[in-house]
């Protein structure tokens, strides 16, 4: 197998018993890149020699933690010391912090190697900037966190960093076909990482296997997250088709159905799961919050480059203006109310599974809708895309494992549990 191949668990397996080194490795990912990130577009900035010395010191050093000597990836509205982070934007072209975020500080203290930053939507937004699908060129990799998820499916780099506010780390791992985890809210240190809504930011993690989540997670949150199913103990997942549920295209309904069949001949027990009809218009509390906070965290940019942005952000930027104190505080009391009763209403079951995106990743330069993201990212809650199958188009499906708040090492040994003797689903034309 190629190195660059590798997951970070089986690089860093072979890195522990010095069967390859970390210079190998890196020099695999950037072979990749160099081979393949003209026509995807995942990295938009890199430096060998910088990731290379970074590698060097890895090898020359003891191991400080299970992902010592792995490359790992940085999307570009996630501050790096070393690199530009320019947020999507030319408004930041050329913004050079003189901090890493914490996230990567972590990650580079671990023994880490900082491979170099990922492409990123506007502001973590909706226009995007040039990344397209590894497996369709023609098509989007999802957004607002493009670059991650194109660059961990096509072998660029292991594990990568990528945020959600709305639905930009589960929709690009839903579209690109690897698995990603948006914990629950506010269990790691957002330093670093460009505001938009705080109420919603989340960093966010990407790999091509739970146990790589497992690690990355662990080493970000401080918190040991490598929890391990028992065995012996019958998972009880519900089928939540959500109020969102004719959004879905056929194949997007289909693979949920047909997962939670395949779980069952697995052992599992699915249970129909109908979320409270207070639930019912989350999705707009979300937009109001989240324009709210937009129209806040970017005014100064609004206010003096407002030219230099997508008229799509401008009219985000403007809604969120135009929203009353007394509108946004009714919405803000409902969204705390529902993410406050959240884990009682998840009480009977070990997880959820619902849509994690309406179907395949569409033609064009449109990141797609994150109308089955918004709602999860508004409560708080774990959700982790599980990589289930493929659609008629022969692009990746995915489906979201949700779990209760602050209980993320369960929906990640649950994920590796039930995916363990999974067979991909093949949605037909």
């Amino acid at each position: 197998m190629k190195l660059n191949n590798l997951t970070a668990t089986q690089a860093a397996e072979l890195l522990a018993r010095k069967e390859i080194s970390s210079v190998e490795l890196t020099q695999a990912c950037l072979d990749r890149i160099a081979e393949r990130n003209h026509d995807v577009g995942a990295f938009v900035h890199i430096d060998p020699e910088f990731s290379l010395k970074q590698a060097a010191i890895a090898d020359a050093s003891e191991s400080k933690s299970k992902l010592h000597g792995v490359p790992f990836g940085v999307k570009d509205v996630i501050d790096t010391k070393d690199f530009r982070t320019e947020r999507g934007t030319v408004i930041h072209e050329g913004r050079q912090p003189l901090e890493d975020a914490k996230c990567v500080k972590l990650m580079r203290e671990a023994g880490a190697v900082l491979l170099g930053k990922l492409v990123t939507t506007e502001y973590a937004m909706f226009t995007a900037n040039e990344t397209r699908h590894p497996l369709d060129l023609n098509r989007t990799a999802g957004g607002s966190s493009s670059g991650t998820g194109a660059a961990v499916a096509d072998n660029m780099v292991p594990i990568a960093f990528g945020n959600q506010t709305a639905g930009s780390l589960i929709r690009p791992a839903a579209f690109c076909g690897v698995y990603g985890l948006k914990p629950s809210h506010g269990t790691t240190d957002g330093t670093g990482i460009l505001p938009l809504q705080l109420y919603f930011d989340t960093l966010g993690y990407m790999a091509r296997d739970v146990e790589d989540l497992k690690d990355f997670y662990s080493i970000v949150s401080g918190i040991d997250q490598n929890k391990t199913w028992p065995e012996a103990r019958k998972p009880r997942i519900g089928l939540c088709r959500t109020f969102q549920w004719d959004f879905a295209d056929r194949e997007s309904q289909e693979v949920l159905e047909k997962t939670g069949e395949q779980f069952q001949s697995l052992g599992i027990d699915v249970v129909p799961f109908e979320l409270p009809v207070a639930y019912e218009n989350l999705v707009e509390v979300h937009r109001r919050i989240l324009y709210k906070g937009i129209s806040d965290s970017l005014s100064v940019d609004y206010e003096t480059a407002s030219d230099s942005m997508s008229k799509g952000l401008i009219d985000v930027i403007e809604e969120g203006q135009a929203c009353s104190q007394d509108a946004f505080l009714a919405a803000f009391k409902l969204a705390d109310a529902c993410r406050s009763g959240v884990n009682e209403i998840l009480k009977d079951v070990d997880a959820i599974i619902c849509p994690s995106a309406p179907g395949e990743a569409p033609e064009g330069w449109g990141t797609g809708s994150p109308i089955f993201q918004v709602m999860w990212t508004l409560l708080g809650v774990p959700c982790l895309n599980l990589p289930v199958g493929f659609g008629p188009n022969e692009m990746p499906l995915g489906i979201q494992l949700i779990g209760r708040r602050n209980d993320d090492a369960t929906i990640l040994s649950l994920g590796q549990h039930v995916m363990k003797n999974f067979r991909s689903i093949k949605i037909e034309k």
